[in-house]
């Protein structure tokens, strides 16, 4: 079956999870880490000098562990080479403060904690690992010629918890359908969670969901502190199935959360101090979809704010924005509850929602929203209807 994603069909059933002989593989292999022989399982502890020598340390550990095993990080790790996470295994640090991974100067690596099966370039996703209470300094000053992440996941179920990743100039946390060499993989990569996370100072997107195909759906993306990105808070390829909820997310100088390809998603309870805040001239937004033609999604109970007047005075904001619906059929989406406030500028638009054509329209219901200090307050654009509320 190909997973590749067409833009003018119909989004791939959720519940064709993963391809008959990955399934079963990524289940005996599941199966034993968290079954009846996780008991055997045992407990690998590094520790680091800050030395050039603790990233070999920590792989060549890795490399000699057992499925099942939890991989626990001390001290101040200096790595100067990718630290690959082979599959079910559980990695963590003793505290945020306790283990710090910092990436060493000119080491310049594609990424910090990275899947195998991203390095290796296989064309299926991993199985589940977990990372947990640890920093991760990207140390950018001293690395300007790769756009390094924090972590880079191509891996199913799986979990990023208790996190503090900062100064990466790629990304904080990259979840990709991708391989180091562009190797897509061809079954799916669904059920993870990324909860609980402080990201700040990263050069690109705080969270990047890279899917160039159908892959990379049904996540959580949860209780995170995304703070002073280089370009987007959260950047989402692919949105279907994903909760994006009580997020708190500031100092964003384009979009706060883009989400693409929204499709029984939903985004809800999110704080968005600010959006837009760069010097160049654009248009920007709080919360941006587009929408494919089937199911429906909801934005609800957001707080969508700009709270200074940074910004370049020729930009247009929008502070929740539906621009696209992504094939034939009709977009359906359900915006209500959301506080928006901005600058009673006249390039302050509330809620703004547009469809793609006459065969690709949207259908809003869009209510009980409070908007305020906004130049207009609602733009219902070419191609998009209100729904009457029931």
């Amino acid at each position: 079956m190909n997973m590749a994603w067409n833009a003018n069909a119909k989004r791939i059933s959720l519940k064709n999870r993963l391809l008959g002989a990955t399934l079963v593989a990524s289940l005996i292999a599941s199966f034993t880490m968290f079954g009846p022989e996780r008991a055997h399982a045992s407990q690998v502890q590094i520790a680091c000098a800050n030395a050039s020598t603790d990233a070999a340390t920590i792989n060549a550990a890795i490399g000699g562990s057992n499925v099942g095993d939890e991989i626990v990080f001390k001290g101040t790790c200096l790595i100067n080479q990718v630290i690959k996470l082979k599959p079910d295994r559980s990695y963590r640090g003793e505290s945020r403060t306790g283990t710090v991974l910092k990436q060493a100067n000119n080491a310049n690596l594609v990424g910090i904690l990275v899947s195998e099966g991203f390095v290796n370039n296989t064309t299926q996703t991993d199985t589940p690992v977990s990372v947990r209470q640890l920093t991760i300094d990207g140390n950018k000053a001293n690395n300007t010629t790769a756009a390094t992440s924090g972590i880079i996941l191509r891996s199913w179920e799986s979990v990023v918890k208790d996190v503090y990743v900062t100064g990466m100039k790629g990304n904080g946390i990259r979840v990709t359908n991708q391989s180091a060499n562009g190797t897509e993989i061809t079954n799916t990569q669904v059920n993870g969670q990324i909860v609980g996370n402080f990201i700040e100072d990263s050069g690109q997107y705080g969270v990047f969901i890279e899917d160039s195909g159908n892959s990379v759906t049904d996540w959580q993306l949860t209780d995170n502190w995304i703070a002073e990105s280089g370009v987007d808070g959260i950047h989402m390829d692919n949105a279907a199935g994903w909760y994006v909820e009580r997020n708190h997310i500031y100092g964003v100088p384009q979009n706060a959360i883009y989400a693409n390809r929204m499709y029984g998603t939903s985004i809800s309870d999110n704080y968005i101090e600010g959006f837009g805040e760069g010097s160049a001239s654009g248009t920007y937004y709080g919360i941006q979809g587009t929408v494919q033609a089937d199911v429906a999604s909801t934005i609800a109970n957001n707080r969508v704010f700009r709270l200074g007047t940074t910004g370049n005075a020729g930009s247009t904001f929008r502070f929740i924005g539906l621009t696209a619906v992504n094939y034939d059929g009709k977009g359906v989406v359900n915006v209500n509850g959301n506080s928006v406030r901005g600058q009673a500028s006249a390039k302050d638009i509330g809620l703004y929602y547009a469809g793609s054509s006459s065969a690709r329209t949207l259908l809003v219901l869009s209510t009980d929203n409070l908007v305020t200090d906004v130049g207009t307050a609602k733009t219902l654009g070419s191609n998009a209807t209100a729904a009457a509320g029931n």
